[in-house]
């Protein structure tokens, strides 16, 4: 069974409707140059009203330590996903769990900290939620029991990934209904055919 992380949340009848659906964890993008954006002050009000048990996920890109550490803190995430080429002394100085996101370009790029829990995603210029999907054929011979796979998943060909036992998935761009606002719906089917198939 596939983890579930709903990414892009900007508001709490989206969170609710992931959560009830069966989500995981949730995505809030703390980046500004995203239509997601949300600043972590009304993360934090979405976050207060959300049931326990359910994984709080920070995105970053391009900042410093500090204020991934400061976002955190303000809005209540329990875990900081890192976008980009972060130097080792970043992750030194982080007060907060973390999670590294892999941008792929090619097969081999999955193999980078395999010994650790990572998000692969399909590299773009832009990061995150440009719907590009990976070739699954490069996951065959690979351990993904700490893979969280990323990119162009939907309702559809998330079941796809069931046999390779990834560890979970991430979903953003295939469930809204424009950027920003989920679609009841699409959520749903992604969340069930992730899981129970």
């Amino acid at each position: 069974m596939n983890r579930v992380k709903i990414c892009g949340i900007t508001n709490l009848e989206d969170a609710i409707i992931s959560i009830e659906a069966g989500a995981d964890a949730l995505g809030f993008v703390f980046y500004e140059k995203s239509p997601r954006y949300i600043s972590p002050k009304d993360a934090k009000v979405i976050i207060d009203k959300l049931p326990p048990f359910v994984e709080k996920v920070g995105l970053f890109v391009n900042v410093d330590a500090q204020i991934i550490n400061s976002y955190m803190q303000e809005s209540g995430c329990t875990l900081a996903q890192i976008h980009f080429e972060a130097p080792s002394e970043l992750y030194e100085q982080l007060f907060v769990p973390y999670i590294k996101v892999i941008r792929v370009q090619e097969a081999k790029d999955i193999l980078n900290y395999q010994d650790e829990y990572r998000l692969v995603d399909a590299y773009c210029e832009a990061y995150g939620g440009s719907g590009k999907r990976l070739n699954l054929e490069w996951f065959r011979d690979v351990d993904c029991s700490k893979i969280i796979l990323a990119g162009g998943l939907d309702g559809l060909n998330v079941s796809d990934t069931i046999s390779y036992k990834f560890y979970g998935v991430d979903v953003s761009s295939s469930t809204e209904v424009y950027k920003g606002k989920k679609d009841k719906k699409k959520v749903i089917e992604f969340i069930q055919n992730a899981k129970y198939i």
